[in-house]
């Protein structure tokens, strides 16, 4: 079953004894229960987003024996200079914005889908990565031919096999920060060679507006630039793929919720919100402590690393009852798939409205969606990710 996929202990059935634990081997805290997790998510000022700066030297991206610079980095950034650089682009993701890509979206779907044989299909090949990617593209406004640059990119810098590890100093760590570092680079000289373009000749896309854009009466540096485009364009695009992936993957292991939806198309949400929590794509976010916090009766000293267990508060038996079975009437309100509190995942609308437009699209042309069962699914490789990359489908069991 695909559910017993190896890197992800909470898709075996083994849940941690505790909410909150010391991890001596890894030299890190592990925060897996549901309230614990919005407790720290909520609390920027304890819990900063700024990990880098605890994390050691062998652990980071380095080039020419200096730090990479990762100022704009929207992720590793707190209140208040988070909360202003985020107001440069939020009226991008508004909803009115979002709804306004819905034809774009259906119509990059149909033209995918159209390539596709009538029986079968590989769905992340032919679908899942490349309709989100277009989309991002689009809106950043870099070439949709260049898509496969941005698999290659996301893989070298997300695909990490290893579990988490401040102390871990083996050469298969430094060589997975290697690669890290020659894809963060490789894909640094890409943005800054648009966002240099955009200077010169804007146009009516997001990069321009971040290259015209101020804070506090000062315009965003080159560096600032291309770390603020990187969640957009890397994780963004990964985050719907997976949720794509997923969704489609949860309607095939349980045919009866493929059957209710299909006679019922206004349950495509709930099914959207439940295989986020079910299989929730990025599993992990890490923080780092400013000061001793007390947390489900555990005392963090401060300067400590923080990983916070989005995938495993998802199916805490606290928050949601019976959680490892996938039920449409949880509702939408309590899953951290997307984040919580100030990070909550800008693209979280987009990417639910790209999951609604394809589901439709795809129940619409297809009378199944199964998978082969020669040809089983694969998963990411990725400690910290949740999804496949490679799904085969038969379209007409």
């Amino acid at each position: 079953m695909w559910r017993t996929h190896e890197t992800q202990f909470w898709l075996r059935g083994e849940r941690p004894e505790k909410p909150v634990c010391y991890d001596e081997a890894a030299g890190l805290w592990h925060v897996y229960g549901h309230p614990e997790v919005q407790a720290v998510l909520g609390d920027p000022e304890a819990f900063s987003s700024d990990a880098l700066r605890i994390t050691p030297e062998h652990r980071r991206p380095r080039a020419e024996g200096k730090d990479i610079s990762m100022d704009g980095m929207i992720t590793l950034m707190d209140p208040p200079r988070h909360t202003k650089l985020r107001k440069l682009v939020t009226g991008a993701f508004a909803p009115k914005a979002v709804a306004g890509l819905e034809p774009q979206i259906a119509a990059l779907t149909n033209e995918l889908l159209d390539q596709v044989g009538p029986d079968r299909m590989e769905l992340v090949a032919d679908l899942a990565f490349p309709l989100p990617v277009i989309v991002i593209a689009d809106f950043l406004g870099v070439p949709r031919k260049d898509r496969d640059l941005f698999q290659k990119w996301a893989a070298g810098m997300f695909e990490r096999a290893n579990q988490p590890s401040q102390l871990e100093q083996s050469e298969e760590r430094r060589q997975e920060v290697r690669k890290h570092t020659d894809s963060m680079l490789q894909f640094r000289a890409y943005v800054a060679e648009h966002a240099a373009e955009r200077r010169k000749q804007p146009r009516d896309d997001l990069l321009t507006t971040l290259v015209e854009a101020e804070i506090d009466g000062e315009p965003l540096t080159d560096d600032q630039v291309v770390n603020f485009a990187f969640p957009l364009l890397v994780a963004g695009h990964l985050n719907t793929t997976m949720l794509l992936g997923n969704t489609v993957l949860c309607l095939d292991e349980f045919p009866g919720v493929q059957d209710r939806v299909r006679a019922d198309r206004s349950v495509i949400p709930a099914v959207i919100e439940e295989s986020m929590r079910f299989l929730t794509p990025f599993a992990a976010l890490s923080r780092a402590t400013t000061r001793e916090v007390e947390l489900a009766g555990e005392k963090i000293p401060a300067d400590q690393m923080v990983m916070v267990w989005i995938a495993t508060a998802n199916r805490d038996p606290r928050a949601f009852a019976n959680p490892d079975t996938f039920d449409l009437g949880r509702g939408s309100g309590a899953h951290v798939a997307f984040g919580w509190g100030v990070h909550f995942c800008l693209g979280a609308l987009l990417g639910r409205v790209e999951g609604r437009v394809v589901l439709n699209i795809l129940l619409d042309r297809y009378p199944s969606l199964a998978t082969i069962p020669d040809e089983p699914p694969e998963f990411l490789a990725a400690a910290l990710l949740t999804g496949v990359r490679k799904l085969a489908l038969s379209l007409n069991r």
